[in-house]
């Protein structure tokens, strides 16, 4: 007989998934609505409207797709790509090689360019490049969590404006902890996902789009074949689940009959975004930069390094490089073993080389912090790291004291 799991809570402070709050938890356990039910469409209608708010946007289009962060960046990059297309992908870690990967099985051209993950792109260089390759796609990555590093966007987005390139943004690790700004950045399409900054469990990928985008996209769409054959297209978007402009008509007044929506997942979007702004944006952000900052002040305290550029470090992961002669994933092992702390390690050229700390949404708080800083310090004192002890958490709780 299989048993019931039950599971002991965990302190997660990883890249994501991040600690779901417990208010959303609770929505989730509320009854099932059908999708077309008019109080599930009241939600769905304010979900779009709530999404649009840490996006910075005002976009007409802004809903959810059933699935992780990576259906939304499929979602996005199949609806504006058709065979042949030149796609830029400037690549500064890991996550931009996912973008060429969904490209390049829609089979786009790609052009890469690369550099290494200490920093992200300086904006001019970028430019330079839309200017060689003439692409009709920049895709790039805005907060990546591989290394920490945070692109800045503003004058890329302004250049492929201005000459008509479609500008698409990952913005999955910043969504809802860093202020973002869609419009003024001039970005077309932005992605972003539930378990991260939002604090609901995986499962949700969550897009804005321009009446640019629309206007484009608009021609691709065609009547799934068992609703009817009026209206059909040889442009048609390569995938049916992941079609943008079926998408929008299942979320807008349309309500055609796309899939059967996961509306617990919509209940537990729908609070999450309603805690951010009942927080108030301002101060989630500010929530966010004061833990980074305490807890990167604290672990420089301990001796340790912190990877990367500063000036362009994100807010909401801390890189720290693993100490020479002591073994990452023994730490990563005894504080979730022994403290139920979990903490992640990286990817490619880095993997094994940086510790990665998440400071994510309802994960991004002081008892988080203090708890994790304790356990880190004696947990580096056991395998034999030399430092002042105590020196870390003391100075976060001096810090969140005054």
């Amino acid at each position: 007989m299989y048993q019931q799991p039950i599971f002991e809570g965990r302190t997660i402070m990883t890249p994501g998934p991040v600690e779901a709050h417990p208010a959303v938890l609770r929505q989730m356990v509320q009854p099932i609505l059908g999708q077309f039910d008019p109080e599930f469409l009241k939600i769905m209608n304010e979900v779009k409207e709530m999404i649009k708010v840490p996006f910075g946007t005002k976009n007409k289009q802004a809903f959810a797709i059933d699935g992780t962060s990576r259906s939304g960046l499929e979602a996005a990059l199949l609806a504006l790509i058709e065979p042949g297309d030149k796609v830029l992908i400037p690549a500064y870690g890991r996550f931009a090689y996912l973008l060429g990967e969904i490209c390049q099985r829609a089979q786009a051209e790609i052009v890469w360019l690369e550099k290494d993950w200490e920093s992200p792109f300086e904006q001019s260089v970028v430019i330079e490049a839309i200017k060689e390759h003439q692409p009709k796609i920049v895709a790039m990555v805005h907060g990546e969590t591989a290394n920490a590093q945070m692109q800045p966007l503003d004058q890329i987005g302004a250049f492929c404006r201005e000459n008509d390139v479609f500008f698409v943004v990952d913005m999955v690790a910043t969504y809802g902890g860093i202020e973002l700004k869609v419009d003024d950045w001039k970005v077309d399409i932005a992605i972003a996902g539930t378990q991260k900054c939002v604090s609901v469990p995986s499962g949700m990928s969550l897009i804005t789009y321009n009446d640019r985008v629309e206007k484009y996209i608009q021609p691709r769409y065609q009547k799934e074949l068992g609703l009817g054959s009026d209206e059909q297209s040889e442009r048609y978007v390569r995938s049916n689940y992941l079609d943008l402009t079926q998408l929008q008509r299942y979320w807008g007044p349309e309500r055609i009959n796309h899939h059967t929506e996961a509306t617990s997942m919509v209940y537990a979007l729908h609070e999450g975004l309603r805690l951010l702004l009942l927080e108030g944006m301002e101060n989630v952000y500010a929530r966010h930069t004061k833990n980074d900052r305490i807890l990167t002040e604290s672990l420089e305290k301990m001796g340790l390094e912190i990877f990367g550029a500063r000036e362009t470090k994100m807010g909401t992961v801390i890189p720290v490089r693993i100490p020479e002669g002591i073994d990452g994933e023994e730490v990563r092992a005894l504080l979730l073993d022994q403290f139920k702390i979990e903490i992640a390690s990286s990817f490619g050229s880095l993997k094994g080389k940086i510790w990665r700390i998440g400071n994510m949404g309802y994960s991004s708080r002081q008892t988080n912090v203090l708890h994790f800083l304790s356990a880190f310090e004696t947990v580096l004192k056991k395998v034999g790291y030399e430092f002042d002890y105590g020196v870390g958490s003391t100075y976060a709780l001096e810090e969140y004291l005054k």
